[in-house]
């Protein structure tokens, strides 16, 4: 059985929602993800509330570093308050979406899925990436191995969309990604979103 979606989901999916004109899908950050959530399917809301949970274990700097790492316009986390509260109301924000859902299953087949097999991959792709800063680097190893390897390629994937634009990846390494992606089942789409990056010799 595929994952609910072939594309982004989870965490990673809702760093993406804070791109320059994020302000016209709310007023605020909370309110952004809010109807992110209410517009989509209840498997989204389980797959972000799962990844939030572990994240918000983190220490504070570790999570902010990675909230800045992946998304491209987030607001300054002193109007947040902070990583961990921030990562903690997106939980929050989950949990009343899932609330309003009636018989709301658990994730299943491909969607369990948090690729304790691929952690030695995901984090030599984390290493290998040095066109990301050194603190982000560490705070996706910190992530692979506290949380799911599968969350932080997922941050690791959104934050190379994310970088400058002269960051590349060679073809080697993008042929890697699509490895790792398709061990941990996804769609599609998800490290697709990386292909533009690859420079061609």
């Amino acid at each position: 059985m595929p994952r609910f979606t072939e594309f982004d989901f989870g965490v990673s999916r809702v760093m993406g929602l804070f791109h320059q004109d994020w302000i016209h899908d709310g007023d605020t950050a909370a309110e952004v993800v809010a109807n992110h959530l209410s517009g989509s399917v209840p498997e989204e809301a389980l797959a972000v509330r799962r990844d939030a949970w572990v994240l918000a274990a983190l220490p504070a700097e570790s999570l902010e570093v990675l909230w800045y790492a992946g998304a491209e316009y987030l607001p300054d986390f002193d109007r947040l308050g902070g990583g961990t509260r921030w990562t903690r109301t997106v939980v929050e924000l989950c949990d009343a979406r899932l609330s309003a859902e009636p018989d709301v299953s658990a994730l299943t087949g491909a969607d369990t899925e948090d690729g304790t097999d691929c952690l030695d991959a995901v984090v030599a792709e984390i290493e290998a990436t040095r066109f990301l800063p050194a603190e982000v680097r560490a705070a996706l190893v910190v992530c692979a191995r506290r949380c799911t390897p599968d969350l932080a390629f997922r941050i690791l994937l959104r934050a190379i969309r994310s970088a400058a634009m002269d960051a590349v990846l060679s073809p080697d390494q993008y042929r890697r990604l699509e490895a790792v992606g398709s061990a941990l089942r996804y769609g599609e789409f998800l490290v697709d979103s990386v292909r533009y990056r690859v420079h061609q010799p």
